[in-house]
């Protein structure tokens, strides 16, 4: 058995501790040499005879050793392909694989950073690996990334502002077809507490800890911040204004009316669904969730409490 090695012809014992190229051998068929795949191959390139006995040889007429020789193969010791690198390690070829996947030596195992980045890396490139470098291409990376999210959501945002505008657009179209037949009624009604349902079952449900923190007459300041909350949250247009009007005690219903009469009355306000508005310790309780609370307790479409502190969102 016999290999070409850079241009020679050698031993195959020779050639199991120096081709590294290929483990495969095919023979010639008519003078069965056998020879590593990858060196008669290049060998072709060059020229068409076998590099022993010069017989006409291509490679169409290669073929596979038989089973008997590729076992003998796999018996005979070679060393690791990682010699040059330090590696010592001598083993049958049919080990050589799996040693070379977690050969310590093998300069392209991934190894990670310890310098604190915790980059994964070939080893023959942490020498070089510069912990500043990688991070601030991380950090480009993040910041890309971003700008782009960014983007996309100044997108959404005003998708979102154009739809919000047709949808009132075509309430008004519907109030003015209502007000030219007032058939339509029942219609607008529907649409509109379909509308609210909607919004509502959107809301976080919400718990008040501290009912003693309520804010009964809440300021022109405070009112407006709520009822832009309300507004971003998607509150239907045609109850915001009523919402933000019952914030304040002046409009509450008889249950609520003065701080001696919430005293009393304190107990049952545990029994309120309430929603929380995003981002504002205050809540909407709808009339729609609360008709169990009782006139005395409830007004239409509902009303808006704003505390201090103590609202928090039921999970």
């Amino acid at each position: 058995m016999t290999c070409v090695c850079r241009g020679e012809t050698t031993h195959f014992r020779r050639w199991t501790t120096k081709c590294t190229s290929s483990r495969r051998l095919v023979p010639a068929p008519h003078c069965e040499h056998a020879f590593c795949n990858a060196c008669i191959t290049q060998w072709f390139a060059q020229q068409q005879i076998c590099p022993v006995d010069r017989t006409v040889v291509t490679l169409a007429h290669l073929r596979p050793v038989p089973r008997i020789m590729r076992n003998m193969l796999s018996k005979l010791q070679i060393g690791c392909d990682n010699a040059g690198f330090g590696c010592t390690a001598t083993l049958r070829l049919d080990q050589l694989q799996s040693h070379l996947k977690d050969c310590e030596h093998n300069p392209k195992r991934p190894v990670n950073c310890e310098e604190g980045c915790g980059l994964e890396m070939p080893k023959d490139e942490q020498p070089n690996h510069n912990c500043i470098k990688h991070l601030r291409t991380v950090v480009q990376q993040q910041q890309t990334k971003i700008s782009d999210l960014e983007k996309t959501v100044a997108e959404h945002k005003h998708q979102l502002g154009e739809q919000k505008r047709d949808i009132q657009l075509l309430k008004a179209y519907m109030r003015a077809i209502r007000s030219a037949n007032p058939n339509l009624q029942n219609l607008e009604e529907s649409i509109e507490y379909n509308e609210i349902l909607e919004w509502v079952n959107s809301m976080q449900p919400a718990r008040v800890t501290r009912w003693g923190g309520m804010i009964s007459t809440p300021d022109a300041v405070l009112q407006a911040v709520i009822k832009r909350s309300l507004i971003d949250s998607g509150c239907p247009l045609s109850v915001v204004n009523d919402l933000i009007e019952n914030a304040h005690e002046r409009n509450w219903p008889q249950g609520l009316a003065t701080l001696e009469v919430r005293q009393m009355n304190r107990r049952y306000y545990e029994n309120y669904v309430a929603k929380r508005i995003p981002g504002k310790q205050a809540v909407v309780v709808m009339a729609c969730e609360n008709q169990h609370m009782g006139e005395d307790m409830i007004l239409e479409p509902g009303l808006v409490m704003i505390f201090a502190h103590g609202v928090e969102e039921i999970l």
